[in-house]
């Protein structure tokens, strides 16, 4: 996944990504600098992906999922 940007990946697999791509993700979702909102939308969906599969690589990135107590109820 490295320097692709979200528009240019059409299937990740979850279990191949690297903290680094993690933190490639995590600057775009930062940064907000998409050329569409459902680029963000996206990645936004890896990074909650990774939050219930691969907790480890977010540690740092919880603030970027904006995630509510029982958000799954």
């Amino acid at each position: 996944m490295s320097t692709k940007q979200a528009s240019e990946v059409t299937e990740v697999d979850i279990e191949k990504l690297t903290p680094e791509d993690v933190a490639e993700l995590a600057e775009r979702l930062e940064k907000d600098d998409y050329d569409n909102p459902f680029e963000g939308l996206k990645d936004w969906h890896l990074l909650r992906s990774l939050a219930f599969t691969r907790s480890e690589l977010i540690e740092g990135y919880y603030h970027l999922l904006d995630l509510e107590e029982y958000d799954e109820c």
